[in-house]
């Protein structure tokens, strides 16, 4: 059953789960995997190379590690309302903008405002909505919502590729402006609400003359988390693990390729990827029910290093096929249970400043991950280059043990 009743009624927060649920279906369909499919029909049609298509969007990615922080105070202070209203609105017209540039520079200021734009509509915000509606049921509402995200991919890369292959990519764009402005701006604006509390209930939906929010709740805003060693330890684990799964989105057809394997056995070893990525939030982030959430996280950091040994030391279709069932669970059971690990540590009330920071630090590695490895595929090869990856899947795991419990772990229950 996907809601819970409290007290015989039905619990807010579901609404609100469900409103992001499609908001970030929808946002990440375009605003994030349709770059990919709009980009070799652009380059066909104005001259433009992959080199600097991808450099717009490397800075897209970079503008919004860079305001993740401002962005997670806002959300502290006034919710996620207003800020996903304004990013829906911002990213409709960016997007039609998108659809008429002729210039590089244009299309490098169209791209720093889509990076705002994501910024404020796309996990962080929806991750920071969920931590203050939902405390026992945060691990299943989160795996909701990121079943939900992960279905982008499978569903709008195909979309998108048709529209184009019918209108155009100018079309397109001009289609999908009509399609984000349709299904986000209004679910944002009058379905979003801040906290529980204005509606009289805690989180879950539990009486406020029950319950008693946790006091490490109300005193984590005022932690000065930069200094602790455990918090550290935590961004260098998110860090390298986005490392690992930005290189392998961008690079693992084009090893595939190399490899020998026929094209068409590489793009369904991609499009499986996604399909276990779900997979993954549905069947593995649950255990953080019966398993600590750090220890649920270790498993999944393993789990990818053990899948790209086996890519390595297996070369075969089957050893293929072993990587994307291993990799890919354990990459998308990761997503959710990075958010409920933060939250479970840190609690709701700084939650937006605190992932923000997290975010922020972690953005080199997105920014960095495709060009980086491109330039060492041809300097050292893919095989070294994914070895390497290997080796920092594990150092990952290996960062999340030394944080430890969390010295500012919360006395809420584990979900």
């Amino acid at each position: 059953m996907l809601v819970r009743l409290t007290s015989g009624r039905f619990y807010y927060g579901w609404v609100i789960v469900l409103t992001l649920s499609i908001t970030q279906l929808t946002s990440w369909g375009v605003i994030y995997y349709g770059f990919g499919v709009l980009m070799p029909a652009m380059s066909a049609d104005l001259g433009w190379s992959r080199t600097i298509l991808t450099g717009g969007f490397s800075l897209a990615l970079l503008a919004s590690g860079i305001v993740a922080i401002p962005i997670g105070r806002w959300i502290d202070r006034h919710g996620t309302r207003k800020l996903m209203t304004i990013g829906s609105i911002a990213a409709t017209v960016l997007l039609l903008a998108w659809s008429q540039v002729t210039s590089v520079v244009g299309f490098y200021l169209v791209m720093v405002g889509l990076g705002l734009a994501m910024a404020a509509v796309l996990y962080e915000p929806a991750f920071a909505a969920i931590t203050v509606w939902f405390q026992r049921e945060r691990g299943r509402a989160l795996a909701v919502l990121t079943f939900f995200g992960g279905l982008a991919s499978l569903i709008f890369i195909p979309v998108v590729e048709r529209l184009v292959a019918i209108s155009g990519w100018r079309m397109a764009l001009i289609e999908l402006t009509v399609i984000v402005g349709c299904i986000t701006i209004l679910p944002h604006a009058l379905l979003l609400r801040r906290r529980p509390q204005d509606l009289g209930l805690l989180p879950d939906g539990d009486s406020t003359s029950s319950v008693k929010l946790p006091i490490a709740t109300a005193l984590t805003p005022a932690l000065n988390l930069t200094r602790s060693p455990s918090f550290w330890w935590l961004a260098s684990a998110f860090s390298l693990t986005t490392l690992v799964v930005t290189t392998l989105n961008v690079h693992i057809v084009a090893y595939l390729l190399e490899q020998g394997y026929p094209s068409s056995f590489a793009a369904l070893a991609a499009g499986l990827h996604g399909l276990m990525s779900v997979s993954g939030r549905l069947t593995l982030a649950p255990l953080g029910s019966r398993l600590t959430l750090m220890r649920l996280t270790i498993l999944l950091f393993v789990m990818q290093a053990v899948a790209l040994v086996v890519l390595l030391l297996l070369p075969s279709q089957l050893g293929v096929l072993l990587y994307v069932a291993l990799f890919g669970l354990g990459a998308g059971a990761a997503t959710p249970v990075r958010a409920a690990l933060v939250a479970e540590r840190y609690g709701s009330a700084g939650y937006g400043r605190i992932n923000g920071t997290l975010t922020m630090i972690a953005t080199w590695a997105r920014v960095i991950a495709p060009v980086g490895a491109g330039i060492l595929s041809v300097s050292i090869g893919y095989r070294p280059l994914l070895w390497g990856l290997a080796c920092a899947a594990l150092l990952a795991a290996g960062c999340v043990w030394k944080s430890g419990p969390g010295q500012y772990a919360t006395s809420s229950p584990r979900h």
